[in-house]
């Protein structure tokens, strides 16, 4: 939990700071872009998976 915490503070401070200097966000603009990232990561966890049984 204090890994999530921790990253939802970082990417706040980032996002403000951005904003600040008025740049672009570092990050996907639509939810689609958020789902992808989700996609990549739980596709790795799956592969973990499938490689801890064959």
């Amino acid at each position: 939990m204090k890994e999530i915490v921790l990253s939802l503070l970082a990417g706040i401070i980032i996002g403000i700071v951005f904003k600040f200097m008025k740049l672009p966000l570092p990050a996907p603009p639509v939810l689609a872009g958020v789902v992808g990232i989700f996609g990549v990561y739980f596709g790795g966890q799956i592969a973990e998976w499938l490689k801890s049984i064959f």
